[in-house]
């Protein structure tokens, strides 16, 4: 560029500017405005000067810069990416995180699940023994009426069942009437209003046990199958009364989430699995509404002017868009240039941590590391179903495996020291986590000594340990699911840790379908495996019943109560464990018994570790700084379940 263009460039950049500050300044106006003005003059009277004082009004052009009208409000629209998109919007036809992410928005939460507690948010309590709305009744059972025999099982009260009566004692029926003891639980919902303006009631909640009972809807029916009545007792209220001899240790959200019957009677329960109307634009009582959804890209709601807490301001935000973003680093790119302003854990996990603490450091994203209720652990096969060689029955090998586990460096450089390292089937931060529970630090020197003491030694100095009784090289595969980085990373650390205590470990990868398949043909719940790694998801009430005698996966005509569908795919069995954990299940939350029972299976399981626990595993999610109220909770399971009070700042 010459010196002349370059001149000129200059002066047009210097124009432009005195343009652009010309356009910025205010426009002034000017205006003739009367001002009212105080004047003293001296005047002569009489001949003598005097001071006179009046009141004079005169005109005056002035100049005067406007007052800015006050700048509009922007709409709130929160946009959220999240990896999955739903199956579908009916609450009975879907258990997908990402489903639940939007239902939140469309159903009122009854009540919720934060740090390992209930609490009541549509109800207007949690019911409690206490309060006197749960208590029990004694009522008489005649032949024939259904009753929970004395293993919880729904039955008719007949030929050879067995009860607990009211007086605590076991019965076998004998053709008369008994006396046994009926839970029963009030509940009142706080008034709220469907989207379409109707009111619900306490028969929407009926409504629901009625759908949740159907056999065309596919859930549970554990609770449904063990209730004696659900009733509405007054437009709110609503009583439960469970089968004679059920005492159930959640009695106090044993109720249904109100369903709208005005607006789906017509349809039958198959039918509302498929059906527009529940499937894809329910009508909800949250505080939002859904207005569109396009297949494969995105879920539109917008602000329900029928929610019930509008008097209070919420929710908030006038709309949520749910984005779907199946790639990872795409979800985090959005993120970052502001097309996105939560993105969810089904689209992140410890892997991306790296990044986001970077971007945190940046002030462009903040990121929520959080240990949940899902735990990995390495299961020993106690008692294999097929004819394999029996390595884990003598408890010294399962402990010594356990010393011989660096799970902290697990925990350290898979998740970037995030988590934390268990002892039992619930973190340590549960409220009836037993402190006393045995840790079994890395020690591999220890860990040495308990495998000499069991007979386990390298009897013929090649490196590895033999077998006390055939005389194998400690050869033992470990499996788990293929495609998985993470677990990927903790095998690959515990083949290197077990090497130290003399035995190989071959790894094998396996199609999840596959693996988690169930038995006879799956290897982990068909028993036919050597360890195996992968995860439970707990709640917040301990799940020690992962691990009683029937819970073993096996045939029932063998004696094996789950069938193939048993949780406890050691075949580990301890009466002492099996004892503590149903006494435990069958206690009330606030009671001495109940922390007590939980705590005595917790220690009888982590002194006989029928699984190495490893560590919890992390909620990973994300937003942008300016949301505001956005958090995510241990043990509820959505990080969006309070989204009618998350907000934007503007």
């Amino acid at each position: 560029m010459n010196m002349v263009k370059r001149w000129w460039v200059i002066a047009a950049i210097l124009v432009l500017g005195a343009v652009v500050l010309a356009a910025c300044q205010p426009e002034v106006v000017t205006e003739t405005v009367e001002v009212t003005r105080v004047v003293t003059e001296e005047v002569v009277v009489e001949g003598e000067p005097v001071e006179v004082t009046r009141v004079v009004v005169e005109t005056e052009i002035v100049e005067v810069v406007p007052t800015a009208a006050p700048e509009e409000m922007k709409p709130k629209d929160l946009i959220v990416c999240m990896a999955q998109e739903p199956d579908t919007l009916y609450p009975y036809g879907t258990s997908m995180l990402a489903a639940s992410a939007v239902l939140h928005a469309i159903y009122e939460n009854d009540y919720t699940t934060l740090s390992y507690a209930f609490q009541a948010q549509g109800l207007e309590k949690l019911p409690s023994l206490a309060d006197g709305d749960a208590f029990f009744e004694t009522v008489t059972v005649n032949p024939g009426d259904m009753v929970a025999d004395k293993d919880v099982n729904p039955i008719a009260w007949g030929e050879g069942v067995v009860v607990m009566n009211a007086a605590g004692e076991e019965v076998t029926f004998d053709g008369n009437p008994v006396e046994m003891e009926q839970m029963v639980v009030q509940f009142t919902f706080k008034p709220r209003v469907w989207s379409d303006g109707t009111p619900v009631t306490a028969d929407d909640s009926v409504y629901s046990f009625e759908l949740a009972a159907d056999p065309d809807t596919p859930r549970g029916k554990y609770q449904s199958d063990r209730t004696s009545s659900y009733t509405a007792t007054g437009d709110l209220s609503v009583e439960w009364r469970g089968l004679p001899g059920y005492r159930d240790s959640q009695y106090y959200i044993s109720m249904w989430a109100p369903l709208p019957r005005h607006a789906w009677e017509g349809f039958t329960a198959a039918e509302l699995l498929e059906a527009e109307e529940s499937s894809r634009m329910p009508l909800g009582d949250g505080a939002f509404m859904v207005t569109e959804w396009v297949a494969g890209d995105h879920i539109s709601l917008v602000k329900n002017p029928n929610y019930y807490r509008s008097a209070e301001g919420l929710p908030y935000l006038d709309s949520v868009t749910y984005k779907f973003v199946p790639d990872t680093n795409q979800l985090i790119a959005q993120l970052l240039a502001g097309q996105c302003d939560i993105g969810t854990q089904d689209g992140m996990d410890a892997t991306q941590a790296p990044f986001l603490i970077e971007a945190e450091n940046q002030g462009i994203l903040v990121p929520y590391f959080q240990t949940g209720t899902v735990f990995e652990h390495i299961d020993f096969n106690v008692v294999p179903y097929d004819d394999r060689t029996i390595w884990f029955d003598d408890v010294r090998v399962r402990q010594a495996f356990t010393m011989c586990t660096d799970r902290q460096s697990m925990v350290d450089n898979i998740m970037y020291g995030r988590s934390e390292v268990i002892s039992s089937y619930i973190p340590s931060v549960h409220p009836v986590f037993n402190q006393d529970n045995v840790q079994w630090p890395y020690d591999v020197e220890a860990a040495n000594r308990l495998l000499d003491e069991a007979g386990f030694t390298d009897s013929d100095g090649d490196g590895l340990r033999n077998h006390p009784t055939t005389g194998e090289n400690f050869i033992v595969s470990l499996g788990t699911t293929a495609g998985n980085e993470m677990r990927q990373q903790l095998t690959q650390i515990f083949k290197e840790n077990l090497a130290a205590c003399g035995v190989q470990i071959d790894l094998e990868y396996l199609p999840a379908g596959e693996w988690f398949a169930d038995g006879p043909d799956g290897p982990l719940f068909g028993r036919k495996y050597d360890l195996g790694e992968f995860a439970w998801l707990t709640g917040v009430n301990p799940s020690c019943d992962l691990y009683i005698t029937d819970q073993i996966p096996g045939p029932v005509e063998e004696g094996f109560a789950a069938g193939w569908g048993g949780s406890n795919n050691t075949g580990w069995s301890n009466a002492d464990y099996d004892t503590a954990c149903k006494a435990a299940l069958s206690s009330l939350p606030g009671t001495p018994e109940y922390d007590a029972l939980h705590k005595e299976a917790q220690l009888i399981f982590s002194e006989n570790v029928p699984v190495i626990p490893l560590f919890l595993r992390l909620k990973v999610a994300a937003a942008r700084p300016e949301v505001l109220n956005f958090f995510v909770d241990p043990t509820q399971n959505s990080e969006l379940f309070n989204i009618f009070e998350i907000d934007l700042s503007q």
